[in-house]
Parts: C-alpha cells; structure tokens; sequence
C-alpha cells in the first residue's frame, strides 16, 4: 500500500530520516524516564533550529513535570512558548508551523485534554498528507497514565482514541533510553507523531541512557525476555511489570515491548505468538476496543493454528480512574494481576 493511502508521508532526505538499529556515538549516563525525554528535546532543539516547543506553562515555569525546565534560559521565548489555556489553539498553531518547515512538539500537561484539541490532530494534521500531500512534521507529548492518584480526569490512557486516525503515528515508550530514542525518531519523522509518556514512570524509572544523539525507529517491537512457553506483548507501563512477573515466577516466557503502536510491529508479534503459542496482552488501558483487542484478533487470525490457549488480556476495566489510591490499584493492573494471568496462561 503506498505511503499516499495510509496518510503516512514517506521520509524525508537522508538527514531526517530514522535508521534501522538504534544510533548514538557512545558513552552513556544515568538517567530518569523524565530526564530522557527532556535530553531528547534538549538534543534536538540545539542540533536543528527548526524545533522548538509549545504549551502550558513550559517556559519559566518548566512544565507541569519540569520536563523543560532551563530550556526558556538557553532557547529563549520565541523556541519556548507559553501558550493559553487552549489545546486547539496549540495544535492548531503547530499544524501551522509544521506546514511551513517548523519542528513543533506541543505539550499537553495531561493528556486527557487531547480532547479539546482534538478536532485540529485529527482532522486537520493527520489528514495533511492524504489530502494535499503536505508533510506535517509535530509530534504532541502526551503525559498518560494512572497510579499517583490523579483522578478521572488527569490519568487516561488515550492511545485507542489516536488509533483511529489514519495518518497519525503513536508511540509509547517503557523503559527511558527508549523515550529518548523514540522521542529523537518522532521529532525527525515527516509525520504527526502522538508520543504516550506515562507519567508513572517519570521520576520511577531510573537507567544507563545513551548520551548524545540516539535514534530507535518507530514501528520496531523490542524482545526484553525470550521464552518458549509464554508470550507476554506489552507496552508503558506494563512492559515493567511484565518483566518483574516473568522474572519472579522464573517463567520460561517472552516479553515484547511494542514501542510503536501505530506503526504495529505485527511481524514481531505474530513471530513471537507462533514460537510459544500462548499469548498474555497486558497494557493500562481500559479494555474496550483498545490495543490489546486489536492484537488479539490479529493472532486469532493470522496464527491462530500455532495456539495451545486463548488469546488473554489483562487491562483496566471500562472505568473512570478512581482518585482513591485503594480503589485506584483496584482498577489499574498491578503486578499480583500479571502473574496470575501469567500463571493461569502457563497452567493451560
């Protein structure tokens, strides 16, 4: 299917394009999941003057995460704009300036208020390239996710929302030297790119990041574990807790982090699914209609021979998120949750 069907842009020159193997010229520090999304940005605004950000309170006041804390300070307020109270308007004005040649990654403080800024990501720049065959360079940072006691309106998970919007790509990194790779390939994509950070990993996850420019290319799955008897697909938060159940039930069981959802890895999920035959999909979410379903049908349908059990999802209810932290570790899956799934998958 060509590039002009799927409201995809093709890439660009070579200098903007995302190479096959993650790329960085060695040498690597500590760093948080925060801190490697804001050393991405950083990294990329002094390479290319062409980036530069858009939001709420992201100049002097650094953000509502300081994800862009001293970027005011080095950049200025014409790369660091304070924007109003208005998520149309931010997108909107990105979609703009990305039609001009700008790099612009807007933050939504949370990424529930996608919504308000809805109508201009999805009928507006993902069209962009479908329609009059303009590339939409932007990429929109989307704080997701639950577990610090944020309330219903604070800590969705909106991917499934991004997924229907043809043209968009939606990346949702777990661990932090993938934010920073697949925050570095979103910024250089000839695309809308919706990049999920969860917020729940923000200050939790902690390792060794590449220093310098690092690029992980969108759409590829990455194997944490290799196991023969059981396949866990995940993504965000839950690729954490996958591996630590894996682990601690010393399983001889796969774990994909799908990275990308949008492009899906689907050579890599049904390679993974066909070797183990059984597959556990475990993500935040709520579970209707959302990625776990969507990798379900696609091993039902096309692997469907290879599989000794069901197809299981382990996901949040269709539920608000409570604010109270009992009743929120209730409806978010927890870690006693993937191990079961895991166990009664094995026991099949």
């Amino acid at each position: 299917m060509s590039p002009e069907a799927t409201g995809i842009a093709p890439e660009e020159a070579p200098s903007q394009t995302t190479p096959a193997q993650p790329t960085h010229p060695g040498g690597s520090r500590e760093m948080t999941y925060l801190e490697a999304i804001s050393d991405a940005l950083r990294e990329e605004m002094r390479r290319d003057e062409a980036v530069f950000c858009i939001g709420e309170d992201i100049g002097a006041f650094g953000g509502a995460f300081k994800v862009t804390d001293g970027f005011a300070e080095e950049f200025g307020a014409a790369r660091v704009l304070d924007a109003p109270l208005a998520e149309n308007a931010i997108i909107g004005a990105a979609v703009g300036a990305a039609v001009e040649g700008m790099r612009p990654v807007c933050e939504m403080q949370f990424s529930d208020f996608i919504a308000c800024g809805f109508d201009q990501l999805v009928n507006v720049a993902a069209k962009l390239h479908y329609r009059q065959g303009l590339a939409a360079p932007m990429v929109v940072r989307l704080p997701s996710g639950g577990g610090f006691s944020g309330g219903p309106f604070h800590s969705q998970n909106p991917e499934a929302w991004l997924l229907q919007a043809p043209g968009l790509k939606v990346v949702a990194p777990g661990s932090p030297a993938d934010a920073k790779g697949l925050l570095t390939a979103a910024i250089r994509d000839a695309n809308p790119v919706c990049f999920l950070e969860h917020k729940g990993l923000y200050r939790y996850l902690r390792e060794p990041v590449p220093e310098g420019e690092y690029v992980v290319e969108l759409g590829k799955a990455q194997m944490i574990r290799e196991g023969d008897e059981l396949t866990v697909i995940a993504y965000g938060s839950a690729v954490g807790l996958a591996t630590q159940a894996v682990d601690e039930l010393e399983a001889d069981a796969t774990v994909l982090d799908l990275r990308s959802l949008a492009p899906l890895d689907t050579e890599a999920v049904l390679e993974a699914a066909r070797r183990t035959g059984k597959v556990l999909v475990a993500h935040e979410a709520t579970r209707t209609c959302g990625v776990g379903a969507e990798i379900a049908a696609i091993v039902s349908e096309l692997a469907f021979e290879h599989l000794d059990a069901p197809v299981r999802r382990l996901t949040a209810p269709n539920l608000p998120i409570p604010f109270s932290p009992p009743l929120e570790q209730a409806v978010l899956p927890q870690l006693a949750d993937m191990k079961e799934a895991c166990r009664e998958l094995l026991d099949y």
